[in-house]
């Protein structure tokens, strides 16, 4: 690299690392609160909820890059402007593309990142998650292990619990079952315990009652028991995931679209070919975003005025692009034969680059046909 493609990567690099840092934790809290809300809700650890923030990071981090390297050039773009140092550079004979070599090298950087995230981390990322979700939810002792709460680890199933001790006992236990309509029971202990057993984990009571009351004659019948074991492996999630998801398995599999893993995962061809697609794709947009900012500033040569115009153009043609590649991948999903459609707003924006460049090449065309309608409008109001 030259001196001023080092200045300028330089710059571009700390400022991407800087609209990264301050997107990802945006876009995260955004997400954290409800997150942390359903884990601390069902009894769920500090520990647990920042087991799930990190493994949501990868898909998060992979969305926002592109648009931080947007961003960043637009704000390097920006102040090298301002500051007069792209007007010195185009002085010293810098042609447009030029100038727009750093940010290419950018998007490449941009670009390359995530390539490892969207076909390495990202996918690794939700097949964990999915099975800390299902680990989750098949533990109930979690749900349990809450003093002075009447809690509702299930429809129709009540659990109070006034104390757990340093043991791990339960002592003084409610537990209400109004599952069934035709009757409900309701357990009191002295003490329990929660004890995993090869069939589920069991409730063992010890030293209570049972109240039952039938809703059809309204009788009420009473039972003292020294232990009682309740059966808990209906109040639990399944263990184990019957179906992966799509997202979750690597690219390679998606392209070759097996018979057997589309039975296995209970999608179609085109879900498969398009999510692959989709992640070659995605990089790309990288490199194209980071473009878009820094050529739509170098239209219209230096204004004291700035360049708002440009900047409100540049975030005009990323939302195009972004809802264009949104439709083709929601085509791509019910055609298997649309899978090329997902690379279209990435050409799309590879041409409107190339035009940009050509345009901010050529300013003396432009000027000339401004020039010439100034003197025609002059000239019919003379006559």
């Amino acid at each position: 690299m030259s001196t001023f493609d080092r200045y300028m990567v330089s710059q571009l690099t700390v400022t991407f690392g800087f609209f990264s840092l301050i997107l990802v934790l945006v876009y995260w809290v955004n997400r954290a609160v409800s997150l942390f809300d359903r884990l601390i809700s069902d009894g769920q650890t500090a520990w647990v909820f920042m087991q799930f923030t990190a493994l949501t990071l990868p898909n998060v981090i992979v969305l926002v890059l592109p648009v931080a390297a947007f961003v960043a050039t637009i704000y390097v773009s920006n102040t090298m402007i301002s500051e007069s140092e792209m007007v010195v550079a185009q002085g010293a004979g810098m042609s447009v593309f030029r100038l727009l070599r750093p940010a290419l090298y950018c998007g490449l950087g941009v670009a390359a990142l995530m390539a490892v995230l969207a076909h390495g981390l990202v996918p690794v990322s939700r097949a964990a998650l999915a099975d800390r979700q299902s680990e989750i939810s098949a533990d109930i002792t979690a749900r349990f292990l809450t003093e002075g709460q009447f809690l509702h680890p299930s429809p129709g199933v009540t659990i109070y619990i006034r104390e757990i001790s340093e043991a791990g006992e339960l002592l003084d236990v409610l537990l209400s079952d109004r599952t069934d309509p035709a009757r409900g029971t309701t357990y009191l202990a002295d003490r329990a315990l929660i004890v995993r057993t090869p069939t589920g984990p069991q409730l063992v009571m010890f030293e209570g009652m049972s109240q039952t009351l039938t809703a059809k004659d309204q009788r009420l019948s009473t039972l003292s028991f020294a232990d009682f074991s309740y059966d808990l492996s209906a109040l639990a999630g399944p263990g184990s995931r019957a179906t992966p998801d799509v997202r979750e398995l690597s690219t390679l599999r998606l392209l070759r679209a097996r018979e057997a893993d589309l039975r296995l995962t209970g999608a179609s061809r085109a879900q498969f070919l398009a999510e692959a697609h989709a992640r070659l794709a995605q990089p790309l947009q990288g490199v194209v975003l980071a473009l878009i900012g820094a050529a739509t500033l170098l239209l219209g040569g230096f204004s004291r005025f700035g360049v708002a115009r440009q900047i409100i153009g540049a975030v005009v043609l990323v939302i195009v692009i972004q809802m264009l590649n949104n439709m083709a991948e929601d085509y791509a999903r019910q055609d298997a034969m649309g899978w090329p459609l997902v690379y279209a707003p990435v050409l799309l924006g590879a041409v409107l680059v190339a035009l940009i460049v050509w345009a901010a090449g050529h300013p003396r065309l432009f000027m000339r046909r401004r020039r010439g309608a100034d003197n025609g409008t002059d000239g019919a109001a003379v006559t």
